[in-house]
């Protein structure tokens, strides 16, 4: 996947049995998807906390917030509610989203931590990897769901170099 490609459809199931798609929020809301390794890691439980504390700034510029990883539907219900996470979550056991949006395992072994920001009319607009780093992960997201803010807005004409 690269920025200016369109995002791949899925139709997944979250942490609390509500069916969600990709498609269901082209036209009306932003879509941040976030990759991460595993539920309960420090690195990953910083990366969801900002999120979560990042939520309504997220809600406010008009973006949905998604977060995918190989647990279970069961560990993502328990860690979602032992941080009080707000934002959806998948179970990608099989890696069949990993696949669909090309995110590889770093050294073969551990799930990369990859960000999509993807657009209203489901572009994508700005990947973000870093493994180590998951709290660069949710202001890098913020800031390009606040350029599409404002692109949409008609503030700053549409630019994809701040994307890159």
């Amino acid at each position: 996947m690269n920025i200016g490609d369109e995002a791949p459809d899925f139709q997944e199931i979250t942490h609390t049995g509500t069916e969600i798609s990709l498609r269901e929020f082209r036209g009306k809301q932003v879509v941040v998807l976030f990759f991460y390794p595993q539920d309960g890691t420090p690195v990953c439980t910083r990366e969801a906390c900002g999120f979560r504390d990042a939520y309504e700034e997220f809600a406010s510029a008009g973006a949905v917030v998604i977060g995918v990883s190989r647990n279970s539907q069961q560990s993502h219900q328990r860690f979602a509610a032992n941080y009080q996470l707000p934002f959806h979550l998948l179970s990608d056991s099989s890696g069949k989203l990993r696949q669909l949006f090309e995110v590889p395992d770093t050294w073969g072994l551990i799930p990369s931590r990859v960000t999509f920001v993807i657009d209203r009319q489901g572009v994508i607009r700005h990947i973000f990897s870093a493994l180590l780093q998951g709290e660069v992960h949710v202001r890098e997201a913020l800031s390009v769901v606040r350029k599409l803010q404002e692109e949409a807005a008609g503030e700053i004409p549409a630019d994809d170099e701040h994307t890159a």
